[in-house]
């Protein structure tokens, strides 16, 4: 290397060297966009709002929701992937996304080679619910009518891999059901599906799908955490109401694009932190059913590697298709 070689590179180093604190003191400086990739009105639509309504507020720049559902995920997740990582494009994911990672094998991105994992937001037990049309009042009824009528029954999701699809395979294998998958482009449709009639049963997040309940909308058949939910704990878990050892959950989180720059990763995990750590935020999710999920960049990454091996694993004991 010659000795004008070795200078220009070392000017380069030395103006990245001071660039990087610089832009950590200037992020962000114009307007950020949260792509989540899921329709209105789901858990990863309106907990983002709260994270996006606290970080314009402690950023003093806005942090602009978009939601582009569709394809299970994979369309607003693409236009993250292919976005500039420059910390002004972030995606809201959730364990569809670890699922799609076995689930679809022809994706245009790889989650651990395409992003970088900046913070963990929730997680929230679901609530398996059916149309009082089907005639059931409690999970062992419905078990009952499913294996009295192989594949007549049919359960909604929002698509291929989110959690209310993986709930219900899960749910099949451990029953010995056979109930057919009809999937949704997004959250809304599928609530509409089956709210109206047309579709008996779905798994959906217990923080929307509670008030459908008390209203009468729907009937309640059990609730996938390991424990009754503090939101209706009238209602028995899946576990103990008739299929044991039953257990899924939503869990909701951050990610940006592969080189994002490790300063802002760190400032948007800091002020995520202290939004969880909030006590009014704290409290407004508990109400709700939702867990804070405090973790590091490092840590959130290994907790996504783990989750993505963990439904590899039921897509294969389950035959789930990408439909």
């Amino acid at each position: 290397m010659t000795i004008l070689s070795r200078f220009t590179l070392f000017v380069a180093c030395a103006i990245l060297a001071f660039a990087v604190p610089a832009m950590a003191q200037t992020y962000p400086s114009k307007p950020v966009r949260v792509i989540v990739p899921f329709g209105a009105g789901g858990p990863a639509d309106v907990f983002a709002r709260v994270i996006a309504q606290h970080l314009t507020e402690a950023l003093k720049q806005s942090f602009v929701i978009e939601n582009r559902p569709g394809a299970g995920a994979i369309i607003g997740t693409d236009a993250v992937a292919k976005a500039a990582p420059d910390g002004y494009t972030l995606l809201v994911m959730s364990n569809t996304h670890t699922t799609n990672e076995s689930l679809f094998a022809n994706k245009p991105y790889q989650l651990m080679r395409d992003f970088v994992a900046v913070s963990p937001i929730n997680y929230s037990d679901l609530l398996m619910v059916a149309h009082p049309s089907a005639g059931v009042k409690n999970l062992k009824d419905f078990i009952s009518l499913a294996k009295s009528k192989p594949g007549a029954l049919n359960y909604a999701s929002s698509g291929p891999g989110t959690p209310y699809h993986m709930a219900g395979e899960l749910f099949k294998v451990m029953s010995g059901t056979d109930i057919v998958h009809v999937p949704h482009k997004a959250s809304g449709d599928m609530r509409s599906s089956v709210i109206g009639g047309h579709v008996q049963m779905m798994f959906d997040a217990i923080t929307v799908m509670a008030e459908g309940v008390r209203a009468g909308q729907l009937v309640a058949l059990g609730t996938t955490g390991s424990e009754r939910s503090a939101v209706m704990p009238q209602v028995p878990t899946v576990a103990e109401a008739g299929v044991p050892g039953y257990e899924a959950t939503i869990w909701l989180g951050i990610m940006a694009p592969a080189a994002t720059p490790s300063v802002i990763v760190d400032e948007l995990n800091a002020e995520i932190g202290k939004i969880m750590n909030r006590a009014d935020v704290k409290a407004a999710w508990a109400r709700q059913g939702a867990v804070p999920m405090p973790m590091g960049p490092s840590e959130f990454d290994k907790y996504v590697r783990a989750d993505i091996e963990k439904w590899a694993h039921v897509v294969k004991a389950s035959g789930a298709k990408a439909e």
